[in-house]
């Protein structure tokens, strides 16, 4: 696997180095693009030697996702210099304000539902994806999007928020759901590295209480029903992994006082000191006794247990959760 990521990023490398060469030609004063064609022949080099990716100060692996964002990095962070150590801080507090403004409003007003959701990321930035976006007819419908990204840090929540991006552009259009899934999934393929994927379920839900819903290998979503819970069980392959592949979707239907729970593998993959997972057991025994609660409580309820289960301690994972109950 290693070795594919290396040949990935010389990849990028020779293009880089390619259209620094065009530019040279036509620069007025070349020598800084010079010194960018120097570190690009550097980072090559490493690359053939078998030493690419590491720190040149202490010879440890540089954090994957700076190399994500800029494949001749060379330094890890506790080896930046002061200059460049602000300077991330304030390009990680810049990202963490945008995404925070790229969340949906807390207030929204429904057709024929209630919602609440949780975005909480790991560190400062997320690469989980929360969205619920109005329908071609705001009165009628509304589609609702939870996902997670490949990754942490600033280069999962850059291609968060490009998914941001695109299904904000396509959703008004007049594509079906399992189109909009497809022309979706074909732009984050040609826009991301072949190591980025990401999973999702995104849904469109009717005042009705019909929901047509599309799963691309995201954690299996539930609906809870005074009877009992319902996984919905269908599945495709998550975006980034083949640009020509197929969604399929299916419909539920959903009555008065039921509750459509959707999450991040941040809640179930989450470990306690003894090292055992959260697990999807747990989740169904806190979800079979609530279906008579608002999704501000259920959502309160299973961040309680979630605290009582792994602690109060920093989060490994970023963690989403949404609830739309039908009203």
């Amino acid at each position: 696997m290693a070795g594919l990521i290396e040949s990935m990023f010389a990849r990028q490398l020779e293009e880089r180095k390619q259209r620094l060469q065009e530019a040279a030609t036509r620069a007025s004063d070349p020598r800084q693009i010079h010194d960018l064609l120097d570190d690009v022949d550097r980072a090559l080099a490493k690359i053939s030697s078998g030493n690419y990716g590491l720190c040149e100060s202490c010879h440890e692996p540089i954090e994957p996702d700076r190399l994500a964002l800029d494949p001749m990095t060379r330094y890890c962070v506790d080896h930046l210099t002061e200059n460049e150590q602000h300077a991330l801080e304030r390009d990680i507090e810049l990202a963490r304000q945008m995404q925070n403004r790229l969340l949906p409003a807390r207030d929204l007003i429904l057709p024929g539902w209630t919602s609440h959701f949780h975005y909480e990321p790991s560190g400062q930035v997320s690469g989980d994806y929360c969205d619920i976006i109005a329908g071609d007819n705001p009165a009628e419908s509304f589609y609702f999007i939870v996902g997670d990204v490949t990754g942490k840090g600033i280069a999962a929540s850059l291609l968060m928020s490009q998914l941001h991006a695109m299904f904000r552009t396509l959703a008004g259009s007049d594509f079906s759901l399992s189109e909009l899934m497809e022309r979706i999934n074909r732009l984050f393929c040609e826009a991301s590295l072949s190591t980025h994927f990401a999973t999702l379920v995104c849904g469109l839900a009717h005042k009705t209480g019909e929901i047509e819903f599309s799963n691309a290998g995201h954690c299996l979503p539930f609906i809870i029903r005074e009877r009992g819970i319902e996984r919905l069980s269908t599945s495709g392959l998550p975006l980034g992994f083949a640009c020509d592949a197929h969604y399929h979707t299916e419909k539920k239907a959903l009555l008065s006082g039921d509750t459509l729970f959707l999450y991040t593998d941040g809640l179930t993959e989450s470990a306690a000191h003894s090292g055992e997972l959260y697990g999807e057991n747990r989740l169904l025994d806190l979800l079979k006794g609530a279906s008579s609660v608002s999704p501000k409580e259920l959502l309160e309820s299973c961040l309680h247990d979630l605290t009582r289960f792994s602690g109060r301690g920093r989060r490994s994972d970023d963690l989403t959760l949404m609830v739309l109950r039908k009203e």
